[in-house]
């Protein structure tokens, strides 16, 4: 569980230090449409850091087995999802973007993972 609180401090960080330089660099190289991508990658980076950091603070009280996958699919999630808007952005290649939906879904996936998870238990 300490690798989940890891991983999730790491990633929580790099969104901090992505969303101030975006603010502070980007804003005037990027459209508005492309720093409301690099907002929303941001952003989603942030709120699943945060969601992979509950996971492991809950793996000291919960059985391994119900935060296992979840954990893993989030993290999967977020590289994919930010992963790919950030490498959009960057590359300005666009087919890029058709990637960052499956990164959502493994994000869905978690979390229902989890849920069904805790349901089940």
């Amino acid at each position: 569980m300490k690798f989940l609180l890891i991983i999730g401090a790491l990633f929580a960080g790099f969104s901090v230090l992505f969303g101030a330089f975006g603010a502070h660099v980007l804003k005037s190289r990027l459209s508005s449409e492309d720093l409301a991508i690099f907002e929303t990658a941001v952003r989603y980076q942030m709120y699943h850091s945060l969601g992979i950091m509950l996971l492991g603070i809950l793996g000291f009280y919960l059985p391994h087995n119900l935060i296992a996958f979840p954990s893993y699919f989030m993290i999967i999630g977020v590289i994919v999802f930010s992963g790919t808007l950030y490498l959009l952005l960057y590359t300005n290649i666009r087919w890029i973007g058709a990637i960052t939906p499956i990164g959502g879904v493994f994000l869905v996936i978690g979390w229902l993972f989890f849920a069904f998870n805790i349901y089940k238990s």
